[in-house]
């Protein structure tokens, strides 16, 4: 008897390589993908605004982008010690505004360049719930969506659900400005599987129903667009709490490894499949704790090591193998 249906995805007609670059935008999930993908050395940029929910902050920092906006003091507001900017993440918050500007300037113009020439655009949606910015908000402009609270009072939002119609507009219009600011552009959507439960159990089913629905509506009218099903991975096919951390909100590292595993199968090529696997015997080998690091048998271990990554550096000139190089040492010429 089955007690388990595993759920795997069809595969993409066109998948990634270690020659792409990508970008990864939208909640805490994505960095968790992204950090796999940055480990097993894909050129990566990642949530250039922070950690991002809901689709209309995802829209609004995209074509700040796709502009090259630039901001400065008067677009902060002072609390709690430090200047923050509502579309953004409170890691690029400031001690001063200079500090602040100078972060999120930096990365605002930094993602414009690299949007310019991206392969592939990985958009992880959290939440169809906003919170609207009310007339107590500091310095702001009252109905506009805040992309994070900063732990500001609850009376300077309004929390409302986006309409199915309002949801499908939004990813629209973020799929048409950059497929016109970069045409090769290729758009992956997927869900993030984390519970937003501080909106309800009800009211979290019917923002993922309205972002699920949103997205597969927008697949079926525009060309480029794809979608990944991390939600329904995590939720139909592993479908247990033993998968999430101590929250019962957040998988824990055996379901994003799990869905990791489906990444890979189902949108990287097989040449890129098979480097990775030569970039974990690597990876593994930096994580490895030496008994005596003056050992003989040590030393032999780091020049392996080194000899392993300067024949990967030779085929695959692409590979920024920079820092596992200096980690076990300046190679002998």
């Amino acid at each position: 008897m089955d007690f388990h249906l595993e759920f795997s995805p069809k595969p993409f007609a066109q998948k990634i390589n270690h020659r792409q670059q990508l970008l990864l935008m939208g909640s805490c999930f994505t960095e968790n993908i992204g950090d796999k993908l940055i480990a097993h050395k894909f050129s990566v940029m990642q949530n250039p605004n922070g950690i991002l929910f809901n689709p209309v902050s995802v829209q609004e920092a995209i074509e700040n982008y796709v502009d090259d906006t630039t901001i400065n003091d008067n677009d902060l507001f002072y609390l709690n010690e430090a200047y923050h900017s509502w579309q953004h993440h409170s890691r690029f918050s400031g001690i001063t505004a200079d500090e602040a500007v100078t972060k999120i300037n930096t990365a605002a113009h930094e993602a414009h360049l690299y949007l310019k020439n991206t392969d592939y655009l990985i958009i992880t949606y959290g939440s169809a719930w906003v919170y609207e910015l009310t007339d107590k908000a500091v310095n702001a402009v009252k109905g506009n969506v805040a992309a994070n609270n900063h732990k500001a009072p609850a009376d300077w939002f309004n929390r409302r659900l986006l309409s199915n119609d309002e949801v499908i507009a939004i990813i629209s219009k973020t799929v048409t400005v950059l497929q016109q600011f970069n045409p090769g552009i290729k758009i992956i959507f997927t869900i993030s599987p984390v519970r937003h439960l501080r909106e309800g159990f009800v009211e979290n089913n019917r923002s993922k129903a309205a972002l699920i629905n949103a997205v597969h509506t927008v697949i079926d009218t525009m060309q480029n667009v794809f979608y990944f099903p991390a939600y329904e991975l995590v939720i139909d096919d592993l479908r247990d709490y033993r998968f999430y951390a101590e929250d019962m909100v957040h998988p824990n590292y055996a379901a994003t490894n799990y869905v990791w595993e489906k990444f890979i199968a189902t949108c990287i090529d097989e040449p890129s499949q098979k480097l990775m696997q030569e970039i974990n015997e690597i990876n593994a080998a930096i994580h490895h704790k030496p008994f005596n690091a003056n050992s003989a048998a040590h030393q032999k271990f780091q020049q392996t090591n080194l000899a392993k990554i300067k024949d990967l550096q030779n085929r695959f000139s692409y590979l920024d193998l920079s820092k596992e190089t200096a980690f076990f040492g300046s190679p002998k010429i």
